[in-house]
């Protein structure tokens, strides 16, 4: 298919053309855009459409700032304007809320958007790998090699491919010198880097949580013991980066990147980083969740804090809380804070991040919230009078979507980072909610990810 025109902005990075009555949802063209096309999935009313060929570029586009866009796996909105990449999201949030959820809606705010959109990673995980992904232009030349040890992140699509990266602009310095002096390393000593596919080789990942406080955390992840190279690594690390406050080296011998079930060790500092929001201040080890762009975090804990309506007597409760952040944001404004997740080491990281910001009415549970929430529990806890929510994509369970219809709280305050999976909850949740505010958050600049606060009323 030649010269067809893109006409405007769909959803999770895609655009729209239409050719004789068939939408075609294209990834990697914008709106303006002229291109030729390669359909792939073909049915009756849509199709999917691979760019082939440029005729014409929009004149919206604008040169990318890094030399890796398009190759790499993240940014993949460089090529627009940041004000226009906000006025596409905040359409993807109406246009899903109408389409899916179904629910009458008030006027949706206008987005929040970043002060800053470059920098602003508060964490990111770099891959060492044996296998270079190939650019483009070198596919036919036989002096490159996939075979080569680089450092940097997967290629989009690609679990076994990796982009060998000189800047980032995800993440403030020194996230890149950190990345090549562990990169240097290994290629000067001729150490193994990992493979994914024969699932061998030392160098894995390094992860690097860098905070607004100042403090940085580093954690070397190592295909196996090797004790001399370790000692001699996490050395020049030391010496090099005298900021770092808190180093540690995790050995995973598993198939996966996972960490979760491993035990990280500690070579130099405290195990963990102090994050701060407003000023609360939040304990953050090497497995913790913790909002990754710190800026915006506050941004949306603050709309959430003032969608719950507090006046300092209500009992919140706080559902899939991980370590705590939301509820005890919100925590000076209420009585209560009760706080609900299933991953038992979130939950003793609220606790302890409860203890440092001093507020003994939150306490938090381990367990499903559908299981947990029943009429015993309540009894000891309290009812909610409101109730604030923050699934993963996937959206929340159906079963604790009925709990809540069953619970009745005046207020909910639903917290997503996927607008098409809380819109599908809304529409359940409308048997007896009526939502009432609407405010999309932009946490990541130069990406189609948008995340969208709703506050939620019951029906009288």
């Amino acid at each position: 298919m030649s010269n067809i025109p893109v006409e405007a902005y769909a959803a999770e990075g895609k655009s729209i053309a239409r050719v004789d009555g068939k939408v075609i949802f294209i990834e990697n063209a914008v709106p303006g855009d002229v291109v030729d096309l390669r359909l792939g999935k073909n049915k009756k009313d849509w199709a999917e459409g691979f760019v082939t060929g440029f005729r014409q570029y929009s004149p919206n586009r604008i040169t990318p700032f890094c030399s890796h866009f398009g190759v790499c796996g993240g940014c993949r909105w460089q090529m627009l304007p940041y004000p226009l990449q906000l006025q596409y999201k905040q359409q993807q949030v109406e246009d899903v809320l109408r389409r899916i959820g179904k629910v009458e809606l008030p006027v949706v705010t206008p987005i929040l958007g970043a002060p800053e959109s470059i920098h602003y990673r508060n964490k990111i995980e770099y891959t060492f790998s044996s296998r270079r992904f190939l650019l483009p232009q070198e596919l036919h030349d036989p002096a490159a090699s996939p075979h080569q040890d680089v450092a940097g992140f997967h290629a989009k699509g690609l679990f076994d491919k990796v982009v060998d990266i000189d800047t980032c602009y995800l993440q403030e310095e020194p996230t890149n010198r950190l990345r090549k002096v562990v990169r240097d390393f290994g290629l000067a000593r001729n150490l193994p880097f990992y493979d994914i596919k024969e699932h061998r080789g030392w160098l894995r990942n390094l992860q690097l949580r860098i905070c607004t406080t100042g403090e940085i955390m580093a954690n070397l992840v190592l295909g196996y013991e090797d004790e001399k190279h370790t000692r001699e690594l996490t050395g020049l690390l030391l010496q090099q980066f005298p900021e770092l406050t808190t180093l540690l080296v995790t050995i995973n011998t598993k198939w996966n990147d996972s960490i979760w079930d491993l035990e990280p060790r500690v070579v130099h500092g405290k195990g963990f980083v102090i994050e701060q929001l407003e000023d609360f201040r939040f304990i953050i080890g090497p497995k913790s969740f913790f909002q990754t762009n710190t800026r915006q975090g506050e941004q949306l804990y603050r709309v959430t804090r003032e969608y719950a309506e507090l006046t300092g007597r209500e009992t919140v409760y706080d559902l899939y809380c991980g370590t705590g952040s939301i509820g005890i944001f919100v925590s000076r404004q209420a009585a209560r804070i009760v706080g609900v997740e299933v991953v038992p080491e979130a939950v003793a990281d609220a606790r302890e991040n409860a203890a440092l910001n001093n507020i003994p009415q939150a306490r938090f549970f381990a367990g499903d919230v559908v299981d947990i929430c029943n009429e015993e529990f309540f009894a000891r806890e309290g009812r909610p009078d409101v109730i604030i929510t923050d699934p993963p994509r996937a959206g929340m369970h159906e079963g604790l979507v009925n709990k809540i219809l069953e619970i009745e709280a005046p207020t909910v305050v639903y917290v997503s980072c996927n607008p098409a999976t809380q819109a599908r909850d809304l529409h359940l949740l409308d048997a007896k909610y009526a939502v009432t505010r609407v405010q999309p958050v932009d946490m990541f600049p130069h990406t189609h990810h948008i995340e969208n606060i709703v506050q939620l009323k019951l029906r009288r």
